[in-house]
């Protein structure tokens, strides 16, 4: 048979022959965890016993039956989204004045609907804008940083610290861009960082629409920003200020927001939200939206939009209580069992994360002893369990896929990890948590080894 060439494929197409450090681990978590036996921290799926079962499958059966309110319920739908559930957006952020949005400021604003959960709206956006230079925080959502990077975009990465991206280190870095800035495409935050879970302050949300507008002024022509508010309603520390909408701080127009109820309600509904200026912007996400679905899910819209204006309040309150307790057992547990390991520990205030950073010499990237040990890859059958006894598996984020693979904290990636406390029960994250201590106490014993 006459060989021939493999299908043509464009320049993401090719940069996407190898998964994603992400796709690669979702699917060895899909596929070959054992319930049970193995423990998650890394994947970042939501506490199960968070998720309102009952109270979605009263939803179900409402809106099936009430043709009147929810019509069409199982055909297609708007590519804008269902109207209830825009509606229901809108009634819960002004009677909550969620970021101190109010009735004014949304009269102004449109809320679409993404096809497929926030993502596909951040996917939407990498496809409308022109390719060029994304400014994000570092450490970065490597999910979508990566998938820019195949798309074709160039990642300018800054630094965070306690109240979020560095606008000192922004300015310096657009300074030394020169004529490049012109290259510029939009600036995008999850302004409760994923990974680190750094709670970006009002004050900094309110600097970098500043910077961009200023910027924008600069160029003559609009760069978005967008805000990526996925975690903003599992804020489970009533200490922390509640956040203001980037929104309220932009005078220009450049400020669009995404939000989720994946956190709060379930991830299954895959229900997105943009909130974001009338004009050109907008009515091409809808028209992305139409390309890649046709339409959100008419179905999972309108369970939402009945939970949201029947049981939100308590919904996010239970969401946010079970995640606080989760949060103050999980940082006892890791101050007990690796305290002395430990040079800094970030996150418990918000969302679901802890980000570490170990001492010096503590490695914890794939190709570190750590990672062997608990993934049970050593080789050793000992260590291993193979093939006889059957050892636990703990799985969690590398803090070399969380960096900037050319910015400056690439080094300090390779001794930090993103756990979450998300999905496990504190007495399995107690056991892994053991075996983390048992592999750093092997190596302290060890006399090459010297970082405690």
């Amino acid at each position: 048979m006459k060989t021939i060439d493999e299908i043509a494929v464009s320049d993401y197409g090719r940069a996407s022959t190898v998964p994603s450090p992400v796709s690669r681990m979702m699917s060895e978590f899909a596929f070959s965890f054992r319930d049970g036996i193995d423990i998650n921290l890394g994947v970042g799926y939501v506490n199960e016993s968070t998720i309102p079962a009952k109270l979605i499958e009263e939803a179900s059966i409402e809106v099936i039956n009430n043709n009147d309110r929810y019509r069409a319920v199982l055909n297609y739908g708007g590519s804008k989204g269902s109207q209830n559930l825009i509606d229901s957006i809108r009634q819960y952020y002004t009677d909550n004045k969620i970021g101190g949005i109010d009735e004014d400021i949304l009269d102004e604003k449109e809320i679409i609907i993404g096809a497929n959960g926030a993502t596909s709206l951040l996917d939407g956006i990498a496809h409308i804008v022109k390719h060029g230079i994304v400014i994000t925080s570092d450490p970065l959502y490597y999910i979508y940083s990566n998938m820019l990077t195949r798309t074709g975009f160039e990642i300018l990465a800054i630094p965070e610290d306690d109240e979020g991206m560095r606008t000192d280190i922004l300015i310096k870095k657009l300074n030394e861009l020169g004529d490049r800035k012109k290259d510029i495409s939009f600036l995008y935050l999850v302004t409760i960082n994923n990974p680190t879970c750094t709670i970006t302050s009002n004050n900094r949300r309110r600097e970098i629409v500043e910077i961009i507008s200023r910027l924008s002024l600069e160029l003559k022509r609009k760069v978005p920003v967008i805000f990526d508010k996925a975690y903003e309603d599992i804020i489970h520390d009533p200490r922390v200020e509640k956040p203001s909408s980037g929104i309220i701080f932009d005078d220009i127009g450049i400020v669009y927001e995404v939000g989720t109820l994946s956190k709060v309600i379930a991830p299954a509904l895959r229900i997105g939200y943009m909130i974001g200026p009338h004009g050109q912007f907008m009515d091409i996400m809808v028209q992305r939206t139409n390309d890649v679905g046709l339409c959100p899910s008419s179905l999972t819209s309108e369970i939402a939009s009945y939970l949201i204006d029947n049981h939100i309040g308590d919904q996010i309150k239970h969401v946010n209580d079970g995640y606080k307790r989760r949060a103050s057992a999980v940082k006892e547990l890791l101050d007990e069992n690796l305290g002395d390991y430990i040079a800094d520990c970030k996150g418990g205030q918000a969302g679901f994360y802890f980000y570490i950073t170990f001492l010096e010499g503590i490695m914890t990237d794939e190709a570190s002893d750590l990672f062997k040990f608990l993934a049970r890859v050593t080789g050793d059958p000992k260590i291993d369990g193979y093939p006889k006894n059957i050892k636990p598996r703990v799985i969690y984020i590398p803090g070399q896929l969380c960096v900037h693979q050319k910015g400056d904290l690439i080094e300090l990636g390779l001794r930090q990890m993103r756990i979450s406390y998300g999905f496990e029960e504190p007495r399995r994250i107690e056991e892994a948590l053991r075996y983390f201590e048992e592999h750093l106490k092997s190596r302290q014993d060890d006399p090459r080894h010297s970082y405690i």
